[in-house]
């Protein structure tokens, strides 16, 4: 049986923020990879015992994640969704109020930002980690459409209770300026 490292390998290591922080989950919760891309942090999260869907709009990525995780015996699912569509197709479906944890990176929709935490379960964890104004000078993303202004992450993240959050330059694994959060949507008094 081959490992998760040798089906997914190097260049698709898991983000430090996620890894840091997914233990905030609860274990074997289910849990959202939104837009996943080619699932690094599917396969490290369905081999901590989580179970994963996987959405994107890439359709081919989304099968080479099927596939693997089917080699590798993990609990994943995938779903192809076009992430910006006019309606949010994740409102008010199964979707809502579904999911332990949900995990976003290196992807900025502002129309949906909002909406992220509506997926989460009352004590879900969202893990969110993408690039910020400054990047241009390290190369893409450069265009300001997906780059986060100053504290952007902590005005959408409003209605959450902020466990961690970083604004910064970072050097591993390549240079760039980004913004993360850590947060769970805020009990309401009811």
């Amino acid at each position: 049986m081959i490992t998760v490292k040798e089906a997914v390998g190097a260049d698709l290591t898991a983000s430090a923020w996620v890894t840091q922080h997914a233990p905030k989950i609860p274990r074997g919760g289910r849990v959202m990879d939104y837009a996943c891309g080619h699932g690094r942090h599917t396969f490290w999260l369905a081999s901590q015992g989580y179970e994963v869907l996987a959405l994107d709009q890439n359709q081919d990525a989304l099968a080479a994640v099927a596939e693997k995780a089917d080699q590798l015996g993990l609990p994943v699912k995938t779903q192809v969704i076009d992430l910006e569509e006019d309606n949010w197709s994740l409102a008010g479906s199964e979707h809502a109020k579904a999911y332990d944890g949900l995990i976003v990176t290196n992807y900025l929709y502002r129309p949906f930002l909002p909406r992220l935490p509506e997926l989460l379960k009352d004590h879900g964890v969202l893990i969110y980690e993408t690039f910020a104004q400054g990047n241009e000078v390290f190369g893409k993303p450069s265009n300001p459409d997906f780059l986060l202004c100053p504290n952007e992450l902590l005005g959408f993240a409003g209605n959450m209770q902020i466990l961690a959050y970083e604004d910064l330059e970072i050097h591993s694994p390549k240079r760039a300026c980004i913004q993360r959060i850590c947060a769970v949507p805020l009990q309401s008094k009811t």
